[in-house]
């Protein structure tokens, strides 16, 4: 990816991932009808009309290796970083990418809407402000559906200077801990994309089948340039797809 306007700030997409799971292990190079989950994410995110690169931040571990090679393949830059330390390896990732502006992607959100990402990017870019989210404190979209966007020098001062198991897990907690510090906008959710119990991300296995019945419902027709409008109108089409992983939980930060 090149910049297209070197006068603005330059905008990365910051991919946190890494083979190693409790719930799924290897569910980022998992195969979801016919394509690698990071393939699919990939693929979405080089639609945004605003980011000018991609970088996959995955861990120093051996088993992470396979993402290291493959990223190589896909000529996708990666670096590798703490295992344990998500914000510092983050930090250096984006520094090394030479980043201005991160949008803060988890490997697991393989539906992520290039329009609901370029829409985070120019809320930030028009407005005076610090972070501008849809997954902070503030719920509208469904999980999965995700934008972060917040700068790589505030980022970098909150890893110098916090010391916290949970902000060094959780990469922007720290943001949403304190708005008193930052200046925070909330992108809403339209009503017709508005409901925060489906689950478009990959946690479980049960979120791995529902997510080849999407692509087997829409990849057809779409191929892969259905978003959030596509999917939530199969979800109204065929309600029993949500019954597939409406009981997975998320994990609470603290």
């Amino acid at each position: 990816m090149k910049r297209v306007d070197k006068k603005r700030p330059k905008i990365v997409a910051s991919i946190e991932a890494r083979m190693g799971s409790s719930r799924l292990p290897g569910k980022v190079l998992a195969d979801v009808n016919g394509q690698p989950a990071l393939k699919r994410l990939i693929t979405r995110l080089k639609k945004c009309k605003y980011l000018d690169d991609i970088v996959i931040a995955t861990s120093i571990s051996p088993d992470d290796d396979i993402l290291e090679k493959w990223a190589k393949n896909e000529s996708i830059l990666c670096y590798r970083g703490s295992e344990n330390n998500v914000l510092q390896r983050v930090v250096d990732a984006n520094l090394w990418a030479k980043s201005d502006l991160i949008v803060e992607i988890t490997g697991d959100c393989i539906l992520t809407d290039p329009e609901v990402i370029d829409m985070g990017i120019e809320t930030f870019l028009e407005n005076e402000c610090d972070v501008v989210t849809n997954c902070g404190t503030y719920l509208s979209y469904p999980m999965g559906i995700n934008v972060q966007v917040f700068r790589a020098d505030d980022l970098r001062v909150i890893s110098e200077t916090i010391n916290d198991e949970a902000v060094q897990e959780h990469v922007s907690l720290y943001f949403y801990e304190h708005p008193e510090i930052y200046k925070i906008i909330n992108l809403v959710a339209p009503n017709r994309w508005t409901n925060t119990e489906f689950r478009f991300q990959l946690d479980y296995s049960e979120d791995l089948e529902f997510l080849n019945k999407i692509y087997q419902f829409l990849e057809p027709k779409y191929g892969d340039d259905f978003g959030i409008e596509e999917l939530m109108q199969l979800m109204i089409d065929r309600p029993d797809l949500s019954q597939i992983n409406i009981h997975c939980e998320e994990r609470p930060a603290r």
